[in-house]
């Protein structure tokens, strides 16, 4: 695409089924926080982040991720909220950085960056100091997966599990479990149409530009996988965990 189209970005505040009142109760899942030093693992923007560091004065956050993009986004965002000097992003490899042992972890979305969400727990846990406290998102599947949504989401049927072999996966890898929440379909209706909506404005504006036709094709091809593939079919799952 074109340096012009917007990315599925623009328009989301989280890169997850992620409500405002959720994120709230993900923060507030995670206390104490006084004094915590908080690391996000695929921070994107980092938006949870900035939004726990809001919510708790006395932390501090590092968020990690690649996306140069993104990260000027989130930097951006800390320096207008005030949040600057606590809040710290870095652009590294998820799996090779290393700095003290955090007393909480954010994972949400990343555990491909580990090729799967148990080589992800097992990272975490190796990160995270004894009592501290993780953050995990990961897709789950509501129901199993027909061809259709297999095909729409480029997976195979081995590639997420239930909510519930989620959270035994989580507790062989030695975490227990403090809060456990699925996105609901309204959260991923947003988030799905928020994920299209910049590059259909863009069309709206730009309807003869050269990419316009690239840019239909692929958004038709997205929302016919979502709508008649994986919609009711994939879902997000928010684990709370503690290690002991």
């Amino acid at each position: 695409m074109g340096p012009d189209v917007p990315s599925g970005h623009t328009y989301l505040d989280f890169n997850a089924p992620l409500s405002d009142a959720r994120a709230s109760e993900l923060v507030g899942s995670l206390q104490p926080l006084a004094g915590a030093r908080v690391v996000d693992f695929g921070c994107g923007w980092a938006e949870l982040l900035l939004r726990l560091v809001e919510a708790e004065p006395a932390a501090r956050g590092i968020g990690v991720d690649t996306d140069t993009v993104a990260l000027a986004r989130g930097r951006a965002n800390a320096a207008a909220r005030g949040l600057d000097a606590r809040v710290r992003l870095v652009e590294a490899d998820v799996t090779e950085w290393h700095g003290d042992p955090p007393d909480v972890a954010i994972a949400i979305g990343s555990s491909h960056a580990w090729g799967g969400t148990r080589a992800a727990l097992e990272a975490m846990r190796a990160q995270l100091r004894p009592g501290g406290r993780l953050l995990f998102g990961d897709g789950i599947w509501e129901q199993p997966p027909s061809e259709d949504a297999l095909s729409a989401l480029g997976a195979t049927a081995d590639e997420f599990r239930s909510v519930a072999a989620l959270v035994d996966l989580a507790m062989v890898c030695g975490f227990r479990i403090l809060a456990l929440s699925v996105a609901n379909g309204d959260e991923w209706d947003s988030f799905e149409s928020r994920w299209c909506a910049g590059r259909e404005r863009w069309l709206l504006a730009h309807p003869d530009a050269p990419d316009a036709e690239a840019v239909r094709e692929m958004l038709d091809e997205h929302r016919h996988g979502w709508l008649h593939g994986y919609r009711r079919v994939l879902g997000f799952a928010y684990l709370t965990l503690a290690l002991p």
